[in-house]
């Protein structure tokens, strides 16, 4: 008996998701517990297994539609198994209803629609294939053209769009001197196997700090605010797609090494599609490092859910007055967003002094 396998529903703010990679061509066997599809929510890329064995008698879209939560995507039966007409023809306007927007998906759909009475799976591929021939002639942008959207793309821009709308922000800017800590990180990575970066330091330097500071945890919740039971940071890792912020769980409790281990996970998951949504979920701030592109400053959005983001500047060699002498120092830019909602000004300053202060002297971070 046919089985219809729908996109689930795989997290509380999922709406759709978009088909990356389809693993099944019509005529494959599939077996309980293989992989079909790779599924970009609004969290993350998963993978969607199979609950059935069974044979793969359609495949009702395409590698990159976006389709509402509960669409069909594929129909699984028993190898002989002939699929009704009738049948095929409601399930075809189903799916065309669902992703009408996509003029791909209109066209493979039309085409569903106008053949049913031969070989589904035949007339799906050679309607893929003309939707596919028709949409790459026109995938060069000019000037004056328009450029969609990616999936990643639009959920940034309505999750900025929100963040910018409901959390008023102030900015606290600090300059530290990261001599020592450029010293220190140099002397631990001559170790062999060890390779902490300044996004480490910064975050074991936000751990210690917030452990004085809890209000940096809080949310605002009805008539009180909620401060979080554990020190979670997400790290922005920049992606072919866009930026994913991944979290750093429990840094309060974590070692400079246990940090970079953790991080180096997250950065190796991220840049290959691998994050879970609970590698996405939560965290009560963020860091932001856009240093290696030479940004001396600049000014982060508070990422919603999250009450404050820190902007780390590039290091830059610069002359001071060491012991009234003229001296080669680096220096580092810290720029904290805040949401005003939750905290104050005063807690915010004290907060980034004592994250400047332990970048200072990062021995106290080992």
């Amino acid at each position: 008996m046919a089985n219809e396998i729908v996109l689930p529903k795989l997290g509380q703010t999922m709406k759709e998701g978009t088909l990356v990679n389809i693993r099944f061509a019509a005529g494959d066997r599939v077996a309980a517990g293989d992989i079909l599809f790779d599924i970009e929510t609004d969290k993350a890329t998963l993978e969607m297994e199979s609950e059935t064995d069974g044979f793969v008698k359609a495949v009702l879209v395409e590698a990159g539609q976006t389709v509402p939560v509960h669409t069909p995507l594929l129909i699984l039966g028993t190898e002989d198994e002939q699929l009704d007409s009738a049948y095929l023809a409601q399930i075809a306007s189903h799916v065309r209803a669902a992703v009408m927007v996509d003029p791909l998906a209109r066209q493979v759909s039309d085409a569903v629609l106008e053949s049913t009475s031969g070989s589904f799976a035949q007339s799906l591929r050679e309607a893929e294939a003309q939707a596919r021939c028709d949409r790459s002639q026109s995938k060069k942008p000019a000037l004056g053209s328009t450029v969609p959207l990616s999936r990643t793309q639009k959920i940034i821009a309505e999750k900025m769009v929100w963040s910018k709308q409901n959390i008023p922000c102030f900015y606290l800017n600090v300059r530290v001197n990261a001599t020592k800590l450029a010293e220190l990180r140099s002397q631990m990575n001559a170790e062999p196997g060890t390779n902490l970066t300044v996004n480490d330091f910064v975050i074991g330097a936000l751990a210690l700090g917030i452990g004085h500071y809890p209000i940096m945890t809080g949310q605002l919740a009805a008539n009180h605010i909620q401060l979080s039971d554990s020190i979670d940071i997400g790290l922005a890792i920049s992606t072919e797609e866009g930026v994913a912020a991944p979290i750093v769980r429990d840094c309060g409790g974590k070692s400079l090494a246990q940090i970079s281990e953790q991080t180096s996970d997250l950065i190796a998951r991220t840049l290959a599609g691998k994050l879970s949504l609970e590698d996405l979920s939560g965290g009560c701030m963020s860091v932001s490092n856009l240093g290696a592109f030479g940004v001396d400053s600049f000014i982060p959005i508070v990422i919603p859910g999250q009450s404050s983001i820190l902007g780390v500047g590039t290091i830059q060699k610069v002359v001071l007055p060491v012991d009234k002498q003229p001296a080669v120092q680096k220096i580092m830019n810290l720029t904290l967003s805040v949401d005003h909602k939750v905290i104050n000004g005063a807690e915010s300053a004290q907060f980034l002094d004592s994250t400047k202060k332990l970048l200072e002297h990062p021995d106290e971070l080992i």
